[in-house]
């Protein structure tokens, strides 16, 4: 019995030792000092139950990508050095008063490219139609990556082009995040890959050290034909993106349909993610080629936990700081960190029409909850909100004053800065500004005016969830 209890007291003293040491790695190494706090307390308090979420959601980097990009620099170099040889042809001179904008290309660490065509796709059967129409037209090679891809009537259609263009030889790269798709049969998997398909997962590279960084996804979603064409913004695979789901109706979405230089900046993205995924480079075209009728000036921006700065956010507050007359933002989750706070909160104060369009429906509880509170903190300085009525909103597009506009796949909140691979194409050109602005006017015809007078009305249970919810903010 002595031996049973003292064998008890060892495990329960390692635990805790296990238990200080994570909190103290925690409030060195956490993305966030409100995230350090939120894990370092139940660490100590709660070892048991805090040790293994900690190393599953509490890592700041995502090591196997930072691994293989280092290793990648060195087999991919005479990509990067083929495509710099076209950079100054391409490359576009941005002068005053757009000078704020060189900020965004030290973050994308690529240039804005000139001589681009950028089409709005607005709602998932103009966007299918679009992606199913370019891979038809597919001569060399197909790239295909999303975050989820279900087994459903839009993702057996896309097996089914895929699979046609395998028999006339085109090949197909395709690349799913293993979480978002963790629902897809490997049945599907299979007929591609038997088809001839390269086929991989973004995880299954993975070491010992990373196989437990489960909290970092791969949320990019890219359709590109030939290095000629690429396909970019909010929708994944899946008939509820069709509008198809009982649950939430209308689905509003959108993305953009890219041709010109900037393709093969949205390739390089795709080529770095199937590299750490797999260790291999497909040879793929990198020629830039002007886009017929292509005047407009466009930067692709890949970020990622894996990138020295937090890229992410440190566009939408660049973006935000740049804004002088109109600032509107929509996305489905609005759980922004400090920075990002601060600026829409001096945006709207020096006179910036600030709006941002949200979901009236949940798809995800904590971050719908947690939102609440951020629109009690920003609108007593001028932000206003408004809820999408239709359906369910999903898109992500940001649009500052009359020439500056970007459709991609982040969306306003901690997992998009900081924890997911994402992927937005900005374009510098007022005719694209005024597109993306008519869009907008009419999501919000069909939204109504919010506030936080909605959350002070709740009851106090809902008010307590909603700061709960915040306090999880940092792993949501």
């Amino acid at each position: 019995m002595d031996s049973t209890f003292s064998f008890l007291g060892l495990v329960i003293l390692v635990v805790e030792l296990v238990g200080v040491y994570s909190a103290v790695h925690a409030i060195l190494f956490t993305r966030t000092s409100q995230g350090a706090i939120a894990w370092a307390f139940p660490l100590v308090l709660f070892p048991f139950a805090a040790v293994p979420l900690y190393w599953v959601f509490g890592g700041k980097k995502f090591e196997g990508y930072v691994c293989a990009r280092r290793e990648g620099e060195l087999r991919l170099k005479h990509i990067t050095e083929e495509l710099s040889q076209y950079s100054e042809e391409f490359t576009s001179g941005l002068e005053h008063p757009v000078d704020d904008l060189k900020v965004v290309e030290k973050l994308a660490a690529l240039p804005f490219t000139k001589h681009n065509q950028v089409e709005l796709l607005v709602d998932g059967p103009d966007t299918f139609a679009a992606i199913f129409e370019g891979i038809q037209s597919a001569q060399d090679y197909i790239l295909i990556q999303f975050f989820i891809i279900h087994d459903d009537e839009i993702g057996r259609e896309l097996q089914k082009h895929l699979l046609a263009k395998l028999k006339a030889g085109v090949r197909v790269y395709f690349l799913y995040d293993g979480i978002g798709c963790y629902k897809l049969p490997n049945e599907y998997l299979r007929l591609l890959i038997d088809a001839g398909a390269k086929v991989s997962s973004f995880r299954n590279s993975t070491g010992w050290r990373t196989r437990f960084q489960l909290n970092f996804r791969n949320h990019r979603k890219i359709v590109l034909v030939d290095g000629r064409s690429a396909y970019v913004g909010g929708h994944n695979v899946g008939d509820e993106y069709m509008g198809r789901s009982q649950r939430f109706g209308h689905w509003r979405d959108t993305h953009v349909k890219l041709t010109g230089p900037a393709v093969q900046c949205v390739q390089l993205s795709f080529l770095e993610d199937w590299y750490c995924a797999t260790h291999e480079a497909p040879k793929l075209v990198w020629e830039p080629q002007s886009a017929a009728d292509g005047d407009k000036d466009t930067i692709v921006i890949a970020s990622g936990p894996a990138d020295e700065l937090e890229t992410c956010s440190l566009f939408f507050v660049q973006a935000i700081h740049s804004a002088r007359r109109r600032l509107w933002i929509t996305s489905p989750y609005f759980v922004p960190d400090a920075q990002v706070i601060a600026a829409l909160q001096l945006a709207a104060l020096r006179g910036v029409d600030v709006r941002i369009l949200l979901p009236e429906k949940p798809d995800h509880l904590l971050v719908y909850l947690s939102g609440f509170s951020f629109v009690e903190e920003t609108e007593p300085a001028g932000v206003k909100f408004y809820r999408y009525q239709p359906g369910f909103l999903h898109q992500k597009v940001i649009l500052v004053d009359d020439q500056f506009a970007a459709v991609g796949t982040a969306n306003l909140d901690n997992r998009s800065f900081r924890l997911n691979f994402e992927l937005t194409i900005a374009t510098l050109d007022k005719d694209f500004a005024a597109e993306v602005a008519a869009m907008l006017e009419t999501d919000f015809a069909n939204s109504r005016l919010t506030g936080a007078d909605e959350l002070r009305a709740r009851p106090w249970w809902f008010k307590v969830a909603v700061q709960v919810s915040r306090l999880m903010a940092p792993v949501q």
